[in-house]
């Protein structure tokens, strides 16, 4: 009865930054989430959009559907986390606070709804929500991520590991922050597809891609 699954995004720290300034982003400004507070890695994924294109994959691969009926959005307030559009054009949203309680709360023991100490939602001082699309110039991780969730076999696991090792360049000053992706692209452009589905086969791919990552030129 599924028609599409639509994630959210803050669009992270650097969402209003002209994209002419972005090249000379600093790790200290695209540390600045709006509306979450979470370690440096997932804070950055979220200025890079990274993070939702990982979640593309994600959730392709848990709810068994393809990456094409799964889409993202920018929702600045952090309100409503995702939406599930139904064939009849009818749609369910889960909303609460900016709390990642809430999702692991949920995931931890579901299908049950015990009585937690969290903030309730105030949707009266919430206040407007909006939704925006996402400007693909800005945030080109995510189309990079979705041809990898399209791909599959053993990509996802190189995407993961080379955005880990970009990241963790830019955070110590040896990357700047637009060459983040293209450190990914490339590293996934010398990738070759490993079949074996093993856990030995994929942490290979996940060393190998790491190693390229780390030594790629920019």
């Amino acid at each position: 009865a599924v028609h599409r699954i639509i994630l959210t995004s803050s669009g992270g720290a650097l969402r209003d930054v002209p994209l002419c300034e972005l090249e000379a982003v600093k790790p200290e400004q695209a540390l600045q989430h709006p509306t979450w507070s979470m370690g440096p890695k997932i804070t950055i994924d979220s200025a890079t959009l990274m993070n939702k294109g990982l979640e593309i994959i994600e959730a392709s691969w848990l709810f068994s559907v393809p990456a094409s009926m799964v889409s993202v959005m920018l929702h600045r307030q952090s309100i409503v986390h995702a939406v599930v559009e139904f064939r009849d054009g009818s749609s369910k949203a889960q909303l609460s606070t900016p709390d990642m309680r809430f999702p692991l709360l949920h995931a931890l023991v579901y299908p049950e709804r015990p009585s937690a100490d969290l903030p309730t939602l105030d949707l009266l001082a919430a206040g407007g929500l909006t939704f925006e699309p996402v400007d693909d110039e800005r945030y080109p991780a995510l189309h990079l991520a979705r041809e990898v969730a399209e791909a599959g076999s053993s990509y996802p696991a190189a995407l993961n590991a080379a955005n880990e090792i970009a990241v963790e360049r830019f955070l110590t000053g040896d990357l700047g922050f637009t060459q983040i992706v293209p450190v990914v692209k490339r590293t996934l452009d010398l990738h070759q597809p490993e079949k074996d589905r093993s856990l030995a086969a994929i942490l290979a791919v996940d060393s190998w891609a790491r190693a390229v990552a780390r030594e790629m030129d920019c």
